[in-house]
């Protein structure tokens, strides 16, 4: 409890003297990319509604999902897709009781990335 005797010393844990474990990172990451993805399927969503409406109305949304800014989010999208598949991957690993300890954690972190990073390519080289 803060009574204001000692005001010079923060309250803990505090991003001063916290330093970020990967396992803290990656599902702060994992919670960012979930939102991500709602969002994305918003675009997704309005893109199928346009092309119900009319040609012209498709071909404004398809413009602009086409554009160098809408194939980005679309990119980044994807890789959020795979790295919250990996990380659940991982995290039904760890409610079977396995890889609990410090450096598999670790080392499945560092997986679920690279694995991301490489799924999100290999569907970028597919769609070319």
């Amino acid at each position: 409890m803060v009574d204001g005797t000692n005001d010079n010393r923060p309250v803990s844990p505090h991003l001063q003297i916290y330093r970020p474990q990967i396992t803290s990172t990656l599902s702060i990451l994992n919670r960012i990319t979930g939102i991500a993805m709602s969002l994305a399927a918003l675009l997704i969503v309005w893109w199928f509604l346009a092309a119900a409406i009319s040609p012209d109305y498709f071909n404004y949304v398809d413009g602009w999902l086409t554009s160098w800014l809408g194939v980005l989010v679309l990119v980044g999208s994807l890789l959020a897709f795979w790295f919250h598949f990996f990380n659940g991957l991982r995290h039904l690993r760890w409610d079977a009781g396995l890889g609990m300890g410090k450096g598999e954690v670790a080392r499945s972190g560092k997986l679920a990335i690279v694995l991301s990073v490489g799924a999100t390519a290999l569907c970028i080289i597919f769609a070319l």
